[in-house]
């Protein structure tokens, strides 16, 4: 847990997902179009993306990724993401955090 409470507190917008789960590329793909380029861990291809995923489990994340951080707190998966979109609360949220100037 202490490993991801750094990862995610050194950057705006974190991204844990995988190289191949489409719901990933979709919540990378809603961020891309707003102009911004999150940090994505992949947790396949990085050391230790078991033990990340797992302690994302303990946080809460079902399934455990995609999982979002904007502002170094746990915001959650796809569907929290996608909910906050359409009550135009996550552009705000991302302002807020500094991972959008417009």
């Amino acid at each position: 847990m202490e490993m991801v409470s750094k990862m995610v507190s050194e950057k705006p917008l974190v991204i844990f997902s995988e190289t191949s789960c489409c719901i990933s590329y979709t919540i990378k793909s809603l961020f891309n179009d707003f102009g911004i380029n999150p940090t994505v861990y992949e947790l396949d291809q990085i050391p230790r993306g078991r033990d990340i995923e797992q302690a994302l489990s303990r946080l809460g994340c079902n399934p455990s990724i995609p999982a979002v951080f904007i502002g170094g707190e746990f915001v959650g998966g796809a569907n929290e993401v996608m909910s906050l979109h359409l009550k135009r609360s996550l552009k705000p949220m991302l302002k807020r955090a500094g991972a959008m100037w417009v």
